[in-house]
């Protein structure tokens, strides 16, 4: 096995297994989940350097966490230099743990605003960029990329140099292609290469739906750690699973579905909650007997209160049982 992530070892120890950044997902309120459930980081989903220098407020409320996510990072997009300096010091000041910079994103408005994966055809460029940013932050820098822009120009092993060269602290491989989107299988024999021959920490990252994957990426040395982010919601408790974590009620929906709500309008207001719960709701229901009544169910709520009952007896009757994995594709974009 290779060494795992020591960035934070004498607060938090060391790091094997981390949720991953998922657009319109990882907010507080699923971090904190995560996070009470075993995840040992957590970073926001991507938000738009533009945005927090301008101060928009829905870019600055995404940027706001609870300390008991800790350790957590801000994930942060943009394509000019000067403009991700700057929200990279209002991260730090924030009090974030770490900066994570998205090299990964593929989605073409991202991409043709030259953000995202599109620093991928340019790593002198990207290097300019993490190596101006280290020199402006205390605190430590991460990337998450792919493996290139597309199979003529897969050069993850040269960006992931020219970080390890400006000092970032550990680069999160996704791997596949911009060009392949979510298509495809995620190349993890080329994780593999990268990481054992890195001089820094590789986060693997790609199909990783279930503990028993994500475990056999660590034992067989594909990475130093592993980044999971479907799998999360597949299984909400997918990293007690790895970690083998004791707990007095085994998949307890009942349980889940109540702290989620309760967290949820305690962070946001009631409507925002309720348009956030929804869908939380329909993806926790993947995998269970009748999930697509339910979601329609759901669909059809206009209150928050209503949509807690529905929840509640839905999930109620499955008892403590796992979600079945049926094969099908599930959540396959929206995410770097």
């Amino acid at each position: 096995m290779l060494t795992p992530i020591q960035t934070f070892k004498e607060r938090f120890g060391d790091v094997r297994f981390v949720l991953a950044p998922m657009a319109g997902i990882t907010d507080t309120v699923f971090r904190l989940l995560m996070r009470k459930m075993g995840s040992q980081v957590v970073i926001s989903e991507l938000l738009s350097a533009e945005g927090l220098v301008r101060g928009g407020a829905r870019t600055r409320s995404m940027m706001q966490f609870d300390e008991r996510e800790r350790p957590v990072g801000i994930q942060i997009f943009g394509s000019h230099i000067s403009t991700m300096v700057e929200a990279a010091k209002i991260v730090q000041e924030e009090g974030a743990d770490f900066v994570d910079i998205n090299f990964g994103c593929p989605v073409k408005k991202v991409v043709c605003d030259g953000s995202g994966s599109a620093w991928l055809k340019t790593p002198s460029k990207m290097g300019e960029l993490l190596s101006t940013l280290k020199s402006n932050l205390r605190i430590p820098l991460t990337i998450k990329v792919r493996t290139g822009w597309d199979d003529q120009n897969r050069n993850v092993k040269e960006v992931v140099k020219v970080a390890a060269q400006c000092g970032v602290s550990w680069v999160a491989i996704h791997g596949r292609t911009r060009a392949q989107g979510y298509s495809g299988l995620a190349d993890w024999e080329l994780i593999r290469e990268v990481a054992i021959s890195s001089p820094i920490p590789i986060i693997g990252n790609g199909d990783i739906i279930t503990a028993s994957q994500a475990k056999k990426r660590i034992e067989e040395g594909y990475s130093h750690a592993v980044m999971i982010g479907r799998g999360a919601l597949k299984n909400p408790w997918i990293f007690q699973d790895i970690l083998e974590t004791e707990r007095t009620s085994t998949y307890d929906l009942v349980q889940l579905i109540h702290e989620h709500f309760q967290l949820a309008i305690e962070k946001k207001d009631r409507d925002r909650a309720f348009l956030s719960l929804k869908k939380f709701m329909g993806w926790y229901a993947a995998g269970y007997p009748y999930s697509s009544a339910f979601r329609g169910s759901i669909f059809q709520t206009n209150d928050v209160d209503e949509l807690r009952d529905l929840a509640l007896e839905f999930f109620g009757k499955q008892g403590f049982q796992k979600p079945v994995d049926n094969g099908q594709p599930f959540l396959m974009g929206g995410h770097g």
